[in-house]
């Protein structure tokens, strides 16, 4: 039988399912439900002799190809922006010809398939991104309940014990006068301290998770590398053996610069900001702190120290962030602690 491929263009409730054969003739077109049991067994009946599968990266993308898999489907993901260069010039944008598109290209080759991470990365993940969203919370309670204060010309400052004992002292004293104010304080203060608390459970669900997991262990070796640096960045890698070269690991990350070359035109531009927007923020928290605090001298923060004053500490950070992902994987890749100088290397 003639080899075929297949392609599916994913929504919420249903899913468009095309099938092409190896000269590009349309073999089947269907329909169904968003669901892994009637996609695999549409193409189970209609094409038997399947090479490949494709699907875009989308907000279903992690969990379809894992149930697709499960099933012996030949499928993979491709990236969402390779396949919208080839969709873009159809005049006429549906579901239908978007799965269509999707098939051709997967019996062309043209595509870039992207790694579904595992099962544990995906969770470790989850609580990263939880945990960045409750922080944002805290900084806007912080921010809203200060905005308001000075609206009636208390001003929040700066005092011994931190924001809360301010808060507390405002409360009981300049806000006397003012039995309204002094309710919505209280109330976003209550509401501060309950996010703080369910932040305390994730950082000690975190805490749980890097003591088991000897690759954060390792990474919390380098300088400026926390908990939640190491998780991220290593939920982000997965896999040590993805890269074939560590010097790989700062493009991925998106913190390499962009580059424009036409002509006589020749660029470069700010870094790409590809990939993982956590991690690289992540990266960059943890340079800073390498940068800024009195740790143990290494020839990375010496390093550091000598672009800064050359091309100045912002674009010091983002190098230092970049050169951080690379020693990190290379660290994972031979199982090799941080090195603090040149000479225990």
């Amino acid at each position: 039988m003639m080899p075929c491929y297949a392609a599916l263009d994913v929504s919420q409730e249903t899913t468009a399912i095309c099938i092409v054969d190896e000269v590009g003739r349309i073999l089947a077109e269907k329909k169904v439900a968003t669901c892994p049991d009637a996609i695999a067994a549409y193409l189970n009946r209609k094409a038997p002799n399947l090479v490949r599968v494709g699907l875009e990266t989308g907000p279903l993308s992690v969990w379809l190809w894992n149930e697709l898999a499960a099933r012996r489907l030949p499928i993979l993901c491709i990236d969402a922006r390779h396949a919208n260069a080839a969709l873009k010039m159809r005049p006429v944008k549906t579901d239908r010809n978007d799965a269509a598109g999707l098939a051709q290209i997967m019996r062309t080759g043209w595509f870039k398939e992207v790694r579904i991470k595992s099962r544990s990365s995906y969770q470790v993940r989850s609580l990263l991104v939880a945990r960045e969203m409750l922080v944002r919370i805290r900084v806007k309670i912080e921010n809203e309940i200060r905005g308001l204060l000075r609206t009636f010309g208390v001003l929040f400052g700066k005092r011994v014990g931190g924001f809360t004992g301010r808060a507390d002292e405002i409360i009981a004293g300049e806000l006397d006068a003012s039995p309204e104010m002094r309710l919505i304080a209280e109330t976003l203060m209550k509401a501060r301290t309950s996010i703080l608390d369910q932040i305390k459970v994730l950082d000690r669900r975190l805490m749980a998770v890097a003591k088991a997991n000897p690759t954060a262990r390792l990474f919390m070796t380098v300088p400026g590398v926390g908990i939640i640096t190491a998780l991220s960045v290593a939920s982000s890698f997965d896999d040590a053996s993805r890269f074939r070269r560590s010097s790989s690991a700062g493009a991925y990350l998106g913190l390499t610069p962009r580059r424009y070359e036409s002509g006589e035109t020749s660029r470069n531009g700010r870094i790409s900001k590809q990939g993982s927007l956590l991690t690289r923020k992540h990266l960059y928290e943890a340079a800073t702190t390498l940068l800024t605090r009195n740790l143990r001298f290494s020839t990375l923060k010496a390093w550091g120290l000598k672009l800064a004053r050359i091309s100045g500490f912002k674009k010091a950070r983002i190098a230092v962030a970049r050169k951080m992902a690379v020693i990190l994987h290379a660290m994972w890749k031979t199982s090799t602690p941080f090195r603090w100088s040149q000479a225990v290397a």
